[in-house]
């Protein structure tokens, strides 16, 4: 059962374009299965779509077939049973001998005899073996994209995001970490529930003063079956967190989050708001994220969520000392949490998405009040969403743009966080905050 539940996951992701993280609980909750079951359906999958690219070419060498002349369903068969062998506590004639038994339920009769030929020959050699054989020859940065199955596009983004930072030796320990995965991380909102309530202090941090990391399952705690506290990164409740203590040049009246959904850091701005009295209005554009919004406000109060287009809001008179634009972006940050985006992503996406960043920025600088801050934060750490989209918007509103030292205020939440102060923009690293990759500027609106 447990096999045939991660067999059906990556054939949803195939073939329906769904995504592990949302996916899989229902499947489980529909399976009826838990515990340490449940535990291995998730290594067992989430395992296979990180190492892709790595077991595709491994089963390609064993077979000697290229991959289009493999039944696709003996093909995702057998990409489970690589894991199982190479990167799991399964005894070798356990992973064969239950991989077989699931061609025969999900493959043609005529690729059973051809799975089981190819794990055993996947067998006779351990992952480092496999490794070396098939990057011998490589440059180094395809070695790199085969050893950790990342898209050679999105190796090369890591290495010019890093070297910009100073930190181009550390590239393999990105790579390294986006193939953790990553512990399950809570946030306590203020004023609804404390770290206290959540975990022990053992569990606290390690980024955010906000957060803490747990194991088991986060409906087991009271706190988050109230809506008092939520699953989210502590990259992002970072980002919520610095940009409440940004200094304004203006009296602080009320708070944008212009694109909401699914409702993560609004929460948290939303538990911050209660607590100081101020208006919190949160849009999104979809009106299906736009409703997972409400839910995640209704155990906090009662907040206007509006479904406008982002790029329309700076046309309107209503004007925010604070808004935070969590931006659509590539979500190259966040691998270790969502492993199927680096085989979805493309650099045609970029094109699109740069272009909307840079539109919704424009609307939300109109929608600041002077002297108000705006953060813009994404989770990627890839240069066109990054920095060269702040150097733009640098051009763009020129003498009227501050752009606030992001770094200083970071460390000053957190002196742990170690971030560099020469530079003004930040970037988190899950190797070295054990947070996803998340990006901040923080721009502040001169007055008159």
């Amino acid at each position: 059962m447990t096999r045939d539940i991660a067999f059906e996951l990556l054939s949803r992701i195939e073939n329906d374009d769904a995504y592990a993280n949302l996916l899989l609980p229902v499947l489980l909750k529909r399976s009826g299965i838990d515990g340490r079951d449940a535990g291995f359906v998730q290594e067992l999958a989430f395992g296979t779509i990180r190492n892709r690219l790595l077991y595709e070419k491994i089963v390609q060498q064993a077979s000697s077939r290229e991959l289009s002349a493999i039944e696709p369903a003996a093909l995702l068969v057998l990409l489970l049973g690589v894991h199982q062998l190479l990167d799991m506590r399964v005894p070798t004639h356990a992973a064969i001998n239950e991989t077989v038994n699931l061609a025969k339920a999900k493959a043609s009769k005529g690729s059973v005899g051809f799975v089981n030929a190819v794990l055993r020959k996947v067998a006779v050699k351990t992952k480092d073996d496999w490794i070396d054989l098939l990057t011998s020859k490589l440059s180094e940065l395809d070695a790199l994209s085969t050893q950790y199955s990342h898209p050679v596009w999105i190796v090369n983004s890591f290495k010019a995001a890093l070297a910009s930072r100073g930190l181009q030796t550390e590239l393999e320990q990105v790579l390294e970490s986006n193939n953790t995965p990553a512990r399950v991380s809570l946030v306590a909102l203020p004023g609804f529930s404390t770290r206290d309530d959540l975990a022990p202090p053992e569990n606290f941090g390690p980024a955010s003063p906000v957060g803490v990391e747990i194991t088991g399952s986060p409906s087991n705690i009271e706190a988050v079956r109230l809506g008092h506290a939520r699953v989210q990164d502590q990259g992002s409740q970072l980002m919520v967190l610095a940009l409440l203590k940004a200094d304004l040049l203006c009296k602080d009246t009320g708070w944008l989050d212009m694109c909401a959904g699914p409702g993560g850091k609004a929460a948290l701005l939303a538990a911050n708001s209660r607590q100081q009295g101020l208006e919190l209005v949160c849009n999104e554009v979809s009106p299906h994220r736009a409703e997972l919004v409400r839910t995640a406000l209704e155990p906090i109060g009662n907040f206007l969520v509006t479904t406008e287009d982002g790029r329309s809001l700076g046309e309107h008179d209503k004007k925010y000392s604070r808004i935070l634009l969590d931006a659509p972006c590539t979500g190259l940050g966040a691998l270790r949490r969502r492993p199927e985006s680096r085989w979805r992503r493309t650099t045609d996406d970029l094109v699109d998405l740069t272009k909307l960043q840079r539109d919704l920025l424009e609307s939300a600088w109109k929608a600041l009040a002077p002297g108000g801050v705006l953060a813009y934060v994404t989770c990627s750490p890839h240069l066109s969403e990054t920095t060269a989209q702040v150097a733009w918007a640098e051009s763009k509103f020129k003498a009227e743009l501050e752009l606030v030292n992001a770094n200083e205020i970071l460390n000053a939440i957190n002196p742990n966080l170690g971030l560099g102060q020469s530079l003004r923009t930040s970037q988190l690293w899950p190797h070295t905050h054990g947070t996803d990759a998340m990006f901040l500027a923080l721009f502040r609106k001169s007055i008159g």
